[in-house]
């Protein structure tokens, strides 16, 4: 296997840098940004190259590129760059942990980020650039588009589908057979029971903090 160049600098590269060392066995060479990020020669201890020069220090015939950017523009921004690394003639590299439970009906592909214990029901689909954070249920013959980020706690349940580009928040559910559309934000909670247009987005309230001090409780 070559070796990865990671793109960001933030602490989800920081994290995957950690995850293809330790988990994958893959060595990772450096880090690479937009050139007016880069104002450090390195991070997390490997050279850091401005992206527009990236093929000097790092040649597509030697090296794979993986995105590691969050859900920025809708994770636009993150697509982009995986296009870019593509045209430059990187191959594009995945990251699915061993700790996570998936069946041979599933296909990795490109720029996955796919933490632990998430789990992978039979006959799911999973698109490329596509973020699972830890701890979800992707149930059975559900299908994630390409470029979506999912929080962590989230339950997807069987025959679902999520649009190209949306976010799902921390232990959001979605129930059998709903339709989420494209470009859609899900926050934090929600409970999803019916299908939601393109574009959506759906804000639960918050925890109001009581007026009441903490030191003024008697139960507790």
């Amino acid at each position: 296997m070559k070796d990865i160049v990671i793109f960001g600098t933030g602490p989800i590269a920081e994290l995957a840098a950690l995850y293809f060392r330790e988990d994958a066995g893959r060595r990772v060479a450096g880090f690479t940004v937009d050139s007016a990020y880069a104002t450090m020669p390195d991070f997390a201890g490997l050279p850091l190259v401005p992206f527009e020069e990236v093929e000097g220090r790092f040649p597509p015939a030697g090296y794979d590129l993986f995105v590691a950017l969050a859900y920025t523009k809708l994770n636009k921004l993150r697509r982009a760059r995986v296009d870019e690394g593509k045209a430059r003639g990187y191959g594009i590299a995945h990251y699915v942990s061993s700790r996570a439970t998936r069946f041979s009906t599933f296909e990795a592909a490109e720029n996955q980020f796919i933490l632990e214990d998430n789990t992978i029901q039979p006959f799911a689909r999973v698109g490329r650039n596509v973020t699972l954070w830890s701890g979800n249920h992707i149930g059975h013959h559900s299908t994630i588009a390409e470029d979506v980020f999912i929080a962590s706690h989230v339950v997807v349940s069987g025959g679902v589908t999520i649009g190209a580009r949306s976010f799902i928040g921390v232990n959001v559910t979605i129930r059998d057979h709903v339709t989420i559309g494209a470009d859609c934000v899900i926050g934090a909670g929600a409970l999803v029971l019916q299908d939601i247009p393109d574009g959506s987005v759906l804000s639960p309230g918050g925890t109001e903090i009581s007026k009441v001090p903490s030191h003024r409780l008697k139960r507790i």
